[in-house]
């Protein structure tokens, strides 16, 4: 079956926000910053965890449809997805194989996308695509990434997990957004104070 690849695929958006995704920048970007591979957007990118694909992957939908001939395996209805402590919600999750059935080509997330990883990375859009061959997430429509108060949104977010690389665009109603506090700085007067890091995420 599909085994290591269904996980790598359903977790592959994992790596948006895993440990070093969301690092802190001591200089934050202006809000009107046009969208390129700037600090805002490198710090997106990380490489999935070797750890999270030797752990269980449990998936909970209200139905799951397989398509031999297609090559395609369809989650539905609430799909929550666990591995490891993170976990990716979404409306439908669609699973592209190859012709053998034995290696996921492609995933297509959509409906409410939420990824949240077990150290409280979070990532949210309307659509998110993975690409096996070419190791590549997408957020599509109004695509948000944050840890703490460190967030970083565009119209769309494109990671390159083995390039290490990342990339945010505007959309045609609001441009690229990004705050970064500096470790160990104060925060603005009445501003929530974060999540301790020894403090556990609840998913």
């Amino acid at each position: 079956m599909i085994g290591r690849r269904l996980m790598a695929a359903v977790f592959g958006l994992a790596a948006i926000v895993s440990p070093s995704t969301l690092a802190l920048s001591q200089t934050a970007p202006a809000a009107n910053a046009p969208a390129t591979n700037a600090p805002a957007a490198n710090a997106l990118a990380s490489s999935p965890r070797k750890t999270d694909s030797q752990q269980p992957l449990t998936v909970d939908a209200d139905k799951m449809e397989r398509f031999g001939k297609q090559g395609l395996v369809i989650f539905s209805g609430n799909v929550v997805a666990r591995q490891n402590n993170s976990v990716q919600y979404a409306d439908r999750v669609e699973v592209y194989l190859d012709e053998k059935g034995d290696r996921v080509q492609r995933t297509v997330s959509t409906g409410n996308v939420r990824v949240v990883t077990r150290d409280c990375r979070t990532a949210t859009a309307q659509r998110a695509e993975y690409f096996d061959l070419e190791q590549r997430v997408t957020l599509i429509g109004n695509a948000r990434a944050w840890q703490d108060d460190n967030v970083v949104s565009g119209e769309t977010i494109t990671i390159y997990l083995s390039q290490d690389r990342s990339l945010v665009e505007s959309g045609k109603q609001e441009r690229v957004k990004a705050v970064f506090f500096p470790r160990g700085g104060e925060k603005p007067e009445g501003q929530v104070v974060a999540r301790k890091p020894t403090e556990p995420c609840k998913n």
